[in-house]
């Protein structure tokens, strides 16, 4: 029998998870596979200091799939491609960015894409696995050679 699919109701004002870094703070709410984050940066926040110490990588490496609530963000692409977002934008931001507030109000942002790991320290993410082989996925690659 198919699994019947149920509306879903969470509150980023009662997140499941929130996470604070210097000048700034993401708040977390997972439902139906998708994580939905608010950030909010204060004036001063770059994402090269205020974030890259937490996840010791050179550049921001998650997607996003952003709307822009309040304040302006500048983004700074790998490439030096540069883009300024403000209130009512919306964006997609690809991975090797960084950013930072510009002028003296907070940036707040809904983001639908790249939060669930986002600000998380580098020991906290979870490892990938490398599965495996079976031993009969492993007898049919060896089977699969001898018949070369």
């Amino acid at each position: 029998m198919p699994k019947k699919e149920t509306m879903q109701q969470k509150s980023l004002n009662a997140p499941d998870e929130v996470r604070v870094f210097d000048k700034g703070k993401l708040e977390l709410a997972s439902l139906g596979g998708v994580t939905f984050g608010r950030a909010t940066f204060q004036p001063g926040w770059k994402w090269s200091e205020s974030v890259k110490p937490l996840v010791k990588t050179e550049w921001c490496e998650a997607p996003h799939v952003q709307y822009h609530l309040s304040g302006r963000l500048k983004v700074l692409m790998y490439d030096g491609t540069e883009m300024e977002f403000g209130p009512g934008d919306v964006g997609v931001v690809p991975p090797k960015h960084d950013a930072w507030v510009i002028g003296d109000e907070p940036v707040t942002i809904i983001d639908i894409s790249g939060m669930k790991h986002y600000a998380k320290p580098e020991a906290a993410k979870p490892k990938r696995r490398v599965a495996k082989k079976t031993k009969r996925a492993k007898a049919k690659s060896k089977a699969k050679r001898r018949r070369r």
